[in-house]
Order: structure tokens, then C-alpha cells, then sequence
């Protein structure tokens, strides 16, 4: 038997950076995303030849370890590695897998999408088929949080998790002592058509490691720095304001309040933004965008605009001035989730 999975990157359209301790245990944090169809995809085949391998086929990375109740973190494939560890100890195995377990990912790596994070989900999802485990929604995206923040000790946020597994437009408000609630939204079909026919997602062609960002956004929390937390504040108010114009289907509005969240933005950490995003940013403003912003942490990637869909060709041939490109795509309502198929 063969178990597969997949699930759905996603769009930080508002709240981003609220959902990062410490600022979401001492404020509470709220954002406001929607997954789209590029995937993370894990499959896993069942061996019984006493091996572990591993590939991550667009990373170019294979590597095989003896069958083993803890496979140590080295730099590599550390996040395949870690869901692994985590539900060994977690389940209490006694008697070390055997098994080939494959992944790859539409996007690359440092795209702002929520790429790693979305791949830790559709790899606990493949094992979650397989051996039958009791994980819920909940449980899934907090486990795949707790994989990547504690056992792992990677810096970032708490919203990938959950986008990727529960799918769809939610509203995810953060707490203390790592309490969340994922509130979906009904969106009327007229609207999620009409934010697709007015967006525009464009690669800037270079993707960006997020810890440094997210270790100066902690420390400007962490030291009260007074500007980052105000705009931090700003940020979280944007994400109940961009929500209400959207179930309203307001896109102007909703595209106008996202000009300002990238202002506020660029203000929580100074390595948020270079002299290449600015230029990009403001020829598609020149071109008719009412705002956009970098998708993530910022500093490369991702970065997303609103404009009106009669000039979105307009802004498409703007951008085409730089050695990024646009990417078509689609909104999703599914979240993460897996099948078997029978070997022939």
C-alpha cells in the first residue's frame, strides 16, 4: 500500500506577524488567510528491508539511515526527520518504521507561502493514513507547530500550520499558552471570484530565510521598541477591518487597507523590505495596484497586489519589466488530506 497526501499553501492577506510569539502570548494575535492550489505533497511507501529513506525531490536531497526509533537533526531533511521523532515519541513506538517517504512542493522553499510549514502537514497527514493515528484538524496543526517551534527550535509564527490544515478563508485568532481558534469563513462564490480576478501574485525571484526577521520582530517585541508594537497593533486591527470589508466583498476597500498593512508592516522589523521590494512595490502601484504587499515575513519572495481587474493586464506587463514572474492561481476550500492507493 502506498499513503499520499497534499496540502495547500496559503496567503497571509492580513494580521501577519501577529500570530509570533512573544507578541501573540502577551497581546493576542489575529490574521486573516486563504490557501490556494500550490501544494506541499508527501508520499509514503511501507518497506521491510530495516531502511529509512528520505527524499526531498525539489531539493535534490536522499539520504537512507539504518531503521531507528530517533533519527538526530543534522541540517538536512530535519524537518522530515522531526515529524517522524516527534510522533515516535508521541505515540510510544517500540519497534523502529521501515519505509520510503517522498516529498516535493510546488513552490520553492523561502517563498513566503508557508512553504515549510505546509510540508511538516502533509507529512504528518501521510503518517496519519498509514498508521491510522487519532489526529484531528487541532491536532494536526498544533503538532506540526510544536514539530517546527519547540522540538526543532526554528523561529516563526503559528498561522501556517493551521491555514494548511484546515484550508479555505479562515480568521485565526492566537492566545496564550499557544491556544488558537480557527474560525472559517462562508464566503459568498461572487466575492472569492471577483479578490481572484483582482489579485496578482508575482515572484520576485528571490526567496529569503525568515529567521532573522522573525528574531528581530521578537526582540523588538520582547524590548516594548515602541514604533515595532504600535505597528504591530495597527497590523492586528487590520486584519478585523480587511475581514469585514471582505465578507462584504468591498475588494476597493479590502486593497486600500492592504497598502496600509505593508506601510505598518515595513515598520516591525528593518529587514522586512530592500530597495528591490520597493521598486517592485511602487511600479505596480504606478501601474494601478491600490495596494499589495510582501506574502510571509518579508525580505524576498511572495508579494501579492490588488488592482482592478480591467488593468490587471496592465500591472502583469509592469512587472514583466523585472526578473520575477506572475503566478497564476486559485482559491481553495480544502485543507490537508491523504489517501492510499494498492501497489500493481
Amino acid at each position: 500500500m502506498i499513503y499520499r497526501s497534499k496540502a495547500p499553501l496559503r496567503l497571509g492577506l492580513a494580521g501577519g506577524g501577529t500570530d509570533v510569539s512573544p507578541y501573540s502570548d502577551l497581546y493576542g494575535g489575529a490574521v486573516l488567510n486563504a490557501t490556494i492550489d500550490q501544494y506541499a505533497y508527501c508520499t509514503i511507501e511501507e518497506t521491510n528491508d530495516d531502511i529509512i529513506e528520505i527524499y526531498a525531490v525539489d531539493l535534490n536531497f536522499r539520504k537512507t539511515y539504518p531503521s531507528s526509533l530517533f533519527l538526530p537533526p543534522d541540517g538536512t531533511l530535519d524537518l522530515h526527520k522531526g515529524v517522524y521523532n516527534h510522533l515516535v515519541k508521541r505515540f510510544g513506538f517500540t519497534k523502529p518504521l521501515s519505509f520510503k517517504l517522498v516529498t516535493y512542493c510546488d513552490v520553492p522553499p523561502g517563498s513566503g507561502l508557508g512553504t515549510s510549514s505546509t510540508m511538516v502537514v502533509a507529512i504528518i497527514r501521510a503518517f496519519t493514513e498509514w498508521l491510522n493515528l487519532p489526529l484531528g484538524d487541532y491536532d494536526t496543526a498544533y503538532m506540526a507547530y510544536r514539530i517546527e517551534r519547540v522540538d526543532l527550535g526554528l523561529r516563526g509564527g503559528k498561522q501556517d500550520q493551521y491555514a494548511a490544515t484546515f484550508g479555505g478563508f479562515n480568521f485565526i485568532e492566537f492566545y496564550s499558552n499557544d491556544r488558537v481558534v480557527v474560525n472559517p469563513l462562508r464566503m459568498k462564490r461572487w466575492i472569492v471570484d471577483e479578490l481572484e480576478a483582482s489579485m496578482v501574485l508575482y515572484y520576485s525571484g528571490a526567496s529569503r530565510s525568515s529567521d532573522r526577521i522573525i528574531l528581530e520582530q521578537q526582540k523588538n517585541t520582547s524590548s516594548g521598541k515602541k514604533i515595532p508594537v504600535e505597528a504591530t497593533h495597527r497590523i492586528k486591527e487590520s486584519a478585523y477591518i480587511m475581514k469585514d470589508f471582505l465578507l462584504r466583498g468591498d475588494i476597493v476597500q479590502f486593497a486600500v487597507a492592504l497598502d496600509r498593512e505593508w506601510e505598518n508592516k515595513k515598520k516591525m522589523a528593518g529587514s522586512i523590505t530592500n530597495r528591490t521590494i520597493d521598486k517592485i512595490y511602487e511600479t505596480a502601484r504606478s501601474a494601478g495596484a491600490y495596494g499589495g504587499k510582501v506574502s510571509g515575513a518579508g525580505g524576498g519572495g511572495f508579494m501579492f497586489f490588488a488592482v482592478n481587474p480591467v488593468k490587471k493586464l496592465d500591472l502583469i506587463n509592469a512587472l514583466g519589466h523585472f526578473s520575477g514572474k506572475v503566478l497564476n492561481f486559485h482559491f481553495t476550500e480544502n485543507g490537508c488530506y491523504g489517501w492510499r492507493i494498492s501497489e500493481k
